[in-house]
């Protein structure tokens, strides 16, 4: 990634914002992000413009810091109001649609903070029982507009929906129309008119959840997709030139691990039931924290070991190509949990909606297609990161042990290494952990 195009501003100029707040939506050659603050402050000036193309390291905004509230303060009067509830950005957006005065809103949020409900349920207390929603008649009201300033993916959306995007108010930075007042259109929103019944196709295979695969039909632009395979086609070439790769292969033993995980799903509901690859994840996010050659960065000659197993997870999009998106620390978190992440992060990978943080924070990353019925992969390093694990298919194969042949399920796992940091020795070191931890897999 070298340059991103401002998609959507999330907040304005006044703005309050939390730490964590997600303030911006930018659009790069591999998927749209969602840009948080990593400052609390007052939001003082937007730096680029929405539809602006601009460099990776390009400020965005600028953040002022609030003085102490307390600080000086005089006491407050008796039967004064509380001070204000915190209304995060996207929410101060959705009170201003529906004409809400947040700060007569009591908040029900953490910490006395404001949510989408609140700000719902105020905005139909002061209406009319019979009276459309504020969001409706605005609508209604506005002129059609020829040049309608919007970004891609409101436009997108629009033409999902069925919306006019010309008749729609819009909310954004010198009333561009966002995602969000897309969604809100009356046309949007109410149910289409009944047509005459139409055959119902076939569904389209679904692509796996982790690992490459063959994309879906799609109506995205060609350029688009042609620009990702760019992006990814030049990452990897910068990789292959740069980092001295070296590879090793092994059978993992999943014996244990697939016994257990039946036993387990028995008790357990289809929706929450486990499967080996939360498994493989969750033993492989512990071996490289035990092996910190595997786990980290070499940048500017050096190699930097994280503390951190920030787990990336190679994802296949729906409209061609892949993004490697991070579970952060996967060594921490209990199999249930790490399951519930890993879908979590490809649902939104494939509706673009990551996080900066989730793109540029892994420390190793793993592939799987095994569900693609591929029973080895020799992965490409993501750089700056020093390694990356294949995993293949399970499958039932003979095996001896103690002299005795018998049928036991395996999977193949591969490290492509960077012969920089560590050699042949440390490699076969992190494989074998990997093996020994699935044979407890109750201690995982």
């Amino acid at each position: 990634m070298e340059h991103g195009k401002m998609v959507e501003w999330l907040v304005k100029p006044g703005d309050f914002v939390h730490r964590g707040d997600v303030v911006a939506v930018v659009d790069t050659d591999k998927t749209v992000m969602d840009v948080e603050s990593f400052e609390e402050g007052v939001v003082a000036e937007l730096l680029v413009d929405v539809g602006t193309t601009v460099p990776i390291g390009t400020p965005l905004a600028r953040i002022t810091q609030t003085p102490d509230d307390d600080a000086g303060a005089a006491p407050a009067a008796e039967g004064a109001a509380p001070a204000a509830a915190h209304v995060p950005p996207p929410v101060r957006h959705l009170a201003h649609q529906l004409g809400v005065d947040t700060s007569k809103i009591r908040g029900s949020g953490r910490h006395g903070a404001l949510t989408r409900a609140d700000v719902e349920h105020a905005a139909a207390a002061q209406l009319p029982s019979n009276a459309p929603a504020p969001h409706a008649l605005a609508v209604s009201a506005a002129p059609h507009r020829a040049h309608v300033r919007s970004s891609p993916r409101a436009r997108r959306l629009a033409k999902e929906l069925g919306v006019d995007i010309g008749m729609v108010p819009g909310t954004g930075p010198d009333g561009a129309v966002t995602e969000t007042d897309v969604r809100r259109a009356p046309s949007a929103a109410a149910p289409p008119a009944p047509e005459p019944p139409v055959p119902v196709p076939a569904p389209q295979k679904e692509v796996p959840a982790v690992g490459l695969g063959q994309p879906l039909p799609t109506s995205e632009p060609q350029d688009r997709v042609a620009s990702l395979r760019r992006s990814v086609g030049s990452l990897m070439s910068r990789s292959k030139k740069s980092i001295p790769h070296y590879y090793l292969s092994t059978t993992l033993d999943l014996g244990a691990a697939v016994a257990w995980m039946e036993q387990v799903n028995l008790q357990r509901p289809v929706a929450s039931r486990l499967v080996p690859s939360a498994l493989l994840l969750k033993a492989t996010a512990l071996a490289a924290r035990e092996n910190p050659e595997v786990n980290g960065f070499f940048t500017d000659g050096d190699f930097r070991p994280s503390s951190s197993v920030h787990l990336g997870v190679a994802v296949a999009l729906r409209h061609g190509g892949l993004v490697a998106p991070a579970i952060h620390d996967a060594d921490t978190l209990a199999v249930d949990v790490l399951m519930q992440n890993l879908r979590d992060l490809v649902s939104r990978a494939r509706a673009g909606h990551l996080q900066r943080s989730e793109m540029a924070d892994p420390t190793i990353t793993v592939t799987n297609l095994g569900d693609l019925g591929v029973e080895a992969v020799y992965g490409v390093i993501y750089p700056p990161q020093v390694a990356m694990v294949g995993l293949g298919r399970v499958v039932e194969q003979p095996w001896a042990q103690n002299g005795m042949l018998g049928v036991r399920p395996a999977v193949t796992a591969t490290l492509s290494a960077d012969h920089r940091v560590s050699d042949g020795l440390r490699g076969a070191r992190f494989l074998a952990r990997i093996d020994e931890l699935l044979q407890k897999p109750e201690e995982l």
